[in-house]
């Protein structure tokens, strides 16, 4: 390489690198397998990544603001799934079922912010017993959900079996559903945030809490928003995922709970549209890489992803840069 094509390329931004790197991933996998083919898959990474990237936004919430890795996040997931489920069962029509369940799942983190989380910082408890805190509060959730509902795979009352023909394309008319599912939770997130501004007070508690108190900014209730938010954004994971594969257990929450990881360390740790995008690209990594290594090998390609960001680039590709004192 030349180096003027060097220094060409050393000042392309690393987001670009990524979108480069898959386009070109995704000619190579075209030369192997046939366009159908591979297209197929890269439709079902946009709806894995969809739920992943929903998931990842709510955890790079909690890690990049309360500074808390919050393992039992995946079972936040569940619960949104299960709360839907129940309400089902009482009569309730699917999508107000939804939107209880979304809602339920946001009460759930708030309950755990204000009596788990807050006592443990205000006792000023360090990182490890936050993280045996995380693991305990994973524990009680998913075991409380499997009394309840029990152990076996269970469904929402809709059709699984029905598709859509899109040319030579097939496309669960569930996993429609659910991918518009999480470009409408996204599209109202996003709109939320620019409205009100409580991005801005985010990620100012986020690079100092401390000074963001002498500012004036309420921690507290920027703390309170960050668990409403990340509970909505996992109940509404949870559902997009149960929807889109159409059956699901108490344990699926520590299925994803890898992957959700490796897509917010991608996005680069708080960046909430960073995180929706690593979702994305975790999701197309494990569709296609499917097709060369088969599905069972899926929950490998995230460990890969979160190893190899945290070697090569640890504050992930979209993270904002470091404001020199």
């Amino acid at each position: 390489m030349s180096a003027t094509a060097q220094a060409y390329f050393t000042g392309v931004p690393k987001p670009a690198k990524l979108l480069v790197s898959l386009f070109f991933i995704f000619l190579c996998l075209i030369a192997f397998f046939g366009t159908v083919k591979v297209s197929q898959a890269t439709i079902n990474g946009f709806v894995t990544g969809s739920y992943l990237g929903l998931g990842a936004m709510g955890l790079t919430l909690i890690m990049g603001v309360m500074k808390l890795v919050n393992l039992a996040y995946g079972d936040f997931l569940v619960a949104g799934a299960y709360f839907t489920l129940m309400f089902t069962a009482l009569g309730t029509p699917l999508p107000l079922s939804v939107l209880l369940a979304i809602l339920g799942t946001a009460l759930l983190s708030i309950l755990a912010e204000k009596l788990v989380w807050r006592p443990l910082r205000n006792a000023g408890a360090s990182t490890l017993q936050c993280f045996l805190s995380a693991i305990g509060l994973s524990f009680l959730i998913r075991f409380t959900i499997q009394f309840f509902g029990g152990s076996e795979s269970r469904s929402f009352d809709i059709d699984v079996l029905s598709t859509m023909v899109l040319g030579p394309f097939r496309v669960g008319t569930q996993q429609a559903l659910g991918f518009v599912m999480a470009l409408a939770a996204l599209s109202m997130l996003a709109t939320g945030l620019w409205i009100s501004g409580a991005m801005k007070t985010m990620r100012a508690v986020s690079d100092n809490r401390l000074l963001a108190e002498v500012c004036g900014i309420g921690v507290g209730h920027t703390i309170d928003l960050t668990s409403l938010l990340s509970g909505l954004l996992a109940g509404a994971a949870g559902i997009v995922y149960a929807t889109a594969v159409g059956s699901f257990n108490p344990n699926f929450g520590l299925t994803l709970l890898l992957s959700l990881f490796a897509a917010a360390t991608l996005g680069g740790i708080g960046n909430i549209y960073g995180a929706m995008l690593g979702g994305l690209v975790i999701g197309l990594s494990q569709e296609w890489s499917a097709l060369l290594l088969g599905a069972k090998w899926k929950p490998l390609v995230a460990l890969v992803f979160l190893v190899l960001m945290l070697l090569a680039v640890p504050r992930g590709i979209f993270a904002r840069a470091q404001r020199r004192p």
